[in-house]
């Protein structure tokens, strides 16, 4: 973790890199956050200790995340290889493995690999949370809140994350799909 000092550094360079890159004046961004435009300038002078209201403002307005604005410098281009991207056995039969090793905010995405007879149950999520499961091979039956949805190689199924579901391979042979977890911004 950042020191407080750096976090301020971190704030100052993304809140001015963010504010250029959308266009936005000081003053523009200041009356978009519906604060003073000298709370921008101190922000961007690293000089500035925001209350968290403040931060989440100024984050609205530039529609992006508080981690956005703290985080610290990151290399533009990275590559994982295989080993050093986790994989989790739930359920039983079923793998899963990140498919983004960086977090992403307010989503979760992974490859669901299913071997033959597999079976888990899905997590309930908030109100308001989306998912969707893509098929790339086999045959995945999801049942979503007692209702059955047969999926094949290339189809999609988008359903409420917060309503009870689970998944099952119904197919001979092992199954492989993606989820894409759109986690709810209430209560943000």
């Amino acid at each position: 973790m950042d020191k407080p000092d750096l976090v301020s550094r971190h704030l100052a360079r993304n809140l001015a890199t963010l504010r250029q890159v959308r266009g936005l004046t000081q003053d523009g961004l200041a009356r978009a956050a519906e604060v003073p435009r000298s709370t921008i300038a101190n922000l961007e002078s690293g000089d500035g200790n925001p209350s968290l209201t403040v931060l989440v403002k100024v984050a609205r307005a530039l529609s992006t995340s508080i981690d956005e604005l703290t985080a610290s410098p990151r290399a533009k281009v990275r590559r994982w290889s295989a080993k050093d991207v986790a994989s989790h056995s739930r359920g039983r039969g079923v793998t899963t493995r990140d498919l983004v090793p960086e977090p992403v905010p307010d989503e979760m995405m992974e490859l669901m690999q299913f071997a033959p007879g597999a079976v888990m149950a899905g997590t309930p999520h908030l109100p308001g949370t989306r998912e969707y499961f893509s098929c790339i091979e086999g045959e995945v039956t999801i049942f979503v809140a007692g209702e059955r949805f047969d999926l094949a190689a290339g189809d999609v199924l988008g359903f409420p994350g917060n309503t009870p579901h689970s998944y099952r391979n119904t197919g001979k042979g092992a199954a492989l799909g993606v989820s894409i977890v759109v986690l709810s911004k209430a209560g943000i």
